[in-house]
């Protein structure tokens, strides 16, 4: 889950919890990720003094419907509760058949619940000594590449925030300024791209050389990248926010420029490969030594 405006608390309950308390209720903000695990429960409410966008991204390829995140209420007309007989309530809570009959058919709201002021108060205050535990601001973190008037990217993983190991995914930001371009990247799993903010360009090369898509992405719009696809993006104007999440805690990344291209090889290799005269085979080869996966508007030539 990827927090995009304003705050909100979530209670979690999951086998993963470090707490004695029987369901963590965190506090949360602009640019937090918070894994949830499967078959963990989870409520979600809106503290703060402004609207609350909450992107929610899974790997889905298990799931029931192929392709849709599988979800599982426990209360309202699509809930468990209701579904059971009175009987089957009435035995488990060691209540009346009609305290049963008020406990399953009272929750008229399908997802969402607005709660009136009493309702609210009674609603815990955030465990602000769990905030290390669950989540992770990314937007805080330090970039793992920077470039002036370039931009910045970021990855999360495991080793710097364990709990994302409990949900086998690997989160990434990048923030490209006016004109800047992403260079040309492919990974060893699908990976879903959120656009966060501001308009770009989006290009995906798939099997045997075939351009897959190219096209023009805005906030709020979402594109997946199947595994071993490469990908190139560039910002327009408007500069361009990207949150992306790979499926797997391990995957191999590949790069097209920068000192970690896959075409940083044996000189002579790379110049036979793509059939280019020395002078140019030599150029590539430092504009690879020296240059990021980051590509500012000067550097474009």
């Amino acid at each position: 889950m990827f927090l995009k405006v304003s705050k909100c608390g979530v209670g979690l309950t999951t086998t993963a919890s470090n707490t004695k308390e029987k369901m963590a209720f965190i506090g949360i903000k602009k640019g937090d990720i918070i894994p949830v695990p499967c078959a963990s429960v989870s409520c979600w409410y809106n503290y703060g003094d402004s609207d609350v966008v909450i992107v929610f991204l899974a790997d889905a390829t298990n799931a029931y419907v192929a392709g849709e995140i599988t979800y599982f209420l426990l209360t309202g007309p699509l809930g468990h509760l209701h579904a059971f007989s009175l009987e089957s309530i009435a035995k488990t809570y060691q209540i009346s058949p009609q305290k049963a009959q008020k406990l399953t058919s009272n929750q008229k709201g399908l997802l969402l619940i607005k709660l009136n002021q009493e309702q609210a108060e009674t609603i815990p205050k955030p465990n602000e000594e769990l905030l290390n535990i669950y989540t992770q601001n990314i937007n805080g973190s330090l970039p793992d590449v920077e470039v002036n008037n370039g931009g910045n990217f970021t990855t999360l993983k495991p080793s710097k925030f364990p709990f994302l190991e409990q949900v086998g995914l690997n989160v990434s930001r990048l923030v490209l300024e006016t004109n800047a371009t992403r260079a040309p990247w492919y990974a060893s799993d699908p990976q879903v791209v959120y656009v966060v903010k501001g308009s770009g360009e989006v290009q995906i090369v798939g099997l045997q050389g075939k351009l897959v898509l190219n096209t023009k992405v805005e906030t709020g719009q979402l594109f997946v990248v199947p595994k071993l696809f490469m990908v190139a993006i560039s910002a327009d104007e408007n500069g361009l926010e990207l949150i992306s999440i790979v499926t797997s805690t391990r995957a191999i990344m590949g790069e097209m420029g920068s000192k970690n291209s896959v075409f940083n090889t044996s000189p002579s290799i790379l110049q036979v490969s793509l059939n280019v005269s020395s002078e140019l085979n030599q150029q590539l080869i430092e504009m690879m030594e020296t240059g990021t996966i980051i590509v500012t508007p000067v550097n474009l030539y």
